[in-house]
């Protein structure tokens, strides 16, 4: 996948920047003459597409998650056991947290585009993939007091220049209303990434890497909380974000 940002996504803000005090008809016809000189692209495959987001093909690949599901870990059921029945997954392994909920499966198109936003500086899939998580996760935003980013430690969001999951919580942020609070956790130590660990190595792996800002704990206290995160596998590093929390 092609590792630079869209030409067509950063002419366009050249062409806002420099009509900013142009009357609106007129950069409507600036926005129509770039369309066609420059098609938008698709997020995933980049084939050009009619407005943002992803082309047909693309979308028609997408698992998006809906009822039923798993009311604690948001896993989704192949039928529907009752209300408020848990996974097998929640019963074995409860988290620290209370719920959570994903908007897509982590298959095919959904990883191209978690890890071209994640490694490929592709920044302009935030936007679509944050409206996303609003929608998936609206129960929840509904209740909630502030939302935290999964942090970076400082050596890795120095040498990525910026934290995919705070992206994505901006995104979140604006699209619900609920505010964020980028510097409430940080990362005490680092680790190792997580592909390829198993469940045990992965708890073990984070444990004890988070710990809450000092400057932040009186503005957490009692709050309810939503922790944002770019990927939900076994859920060890938001039980480790939790918990740091929730001590």
């Amino acid at each position: 996948m092609d590792a630079e940002a869209s030409p067509t996504r950063s002419i366009t803000g050249q062409v806002q920047r420099a009509l900013g005090a142009v009357g609106g008809a007129w950069l409507r016809t600036a926005r129509l003459a770039l369309d066609i000189a420059l098609p938008t692209l698709c997020v995933s495959c980049r084939e050009p597409v009619h407005g943002e987001g992803v082309c047909a093909a693309c979308w028609a690949k997408l698992s998006f998650i809906a009822p039923p599901f798993c009311p604690r870990l948001g896993i989704p059921f192949v039928y529907d056991p009752g209300p408020e029945l848990l996974s097998m997954e929640a019963i074995a392994h409860p988290p620290a947290y209370s719920r959570a909920r994903a908007a897509v499966r982590y298959d095919d198109v959904a990883r191209t585009l978690v890890h071209a936003l994640k490694y490929q500086d592709r920044t302009d899939l935030a936007p679509t993939m944050g409206r996303w998580m609003a929608r998936a996760g609206k129960e929840l935003l509904s209740e909630a007091d502030m939302l935290v980013p999964v942090p970076l430690h400082w050596r890795r969001g120095w040498s990525r220049r910026y934290n995919q999951s705070g992206a994505l919580a901006k995104v979140i942020a604006r699209h619900s209303g609920v505010k964020m609070v980028s510097e409430a956790l940080r990362r005490t130590r680092a680790t190792e990434q997580q592909i390829g660990l198993s469940r045990k190595d992965r708890a073990s792996n984070v444990q004890g890497a988070f710990g809450v800002a000092d400057e932040r704990k009186a503005d957490i206290q009692g709050r309810r909380v939503v922790l944002v995160d770019d990927v939900l596998t076994s859920g060890a590093t938001v039980d480790a974000c939790a918990r740091a929390l929730l001590r």
